[in-house]
């Protein structure tokens, strides 16, 4: 039972990596047209996001 809960945990955990990675990438990219900035903005995942939206707003 334990380990079911365990692996449930890790797969959300990867989700939540994988979207805040997306979610950087479409930010940076449609702002600053750039791939290498979107790379490196995926990189920084949910760190990029959460400077955005405090430097900048949510529009």
């Amino acid at each position: 039972m334990n380990g079911d809960r365990r692996e449930t945990i890790t797969r959300t955990v990867q989700t939540g990596i994988s979207f805040g990675s997306a979610l950087a990438m479409i930010i940076s990219y449609a702002n600053w047209h750039s791939v290498g900035w979107a790379i490196l903005h995926g990189l920084l995942s949910w760190f990029y996001v959460i400077y955005y939206v405090i430097r900048y707003g949510w529009n």
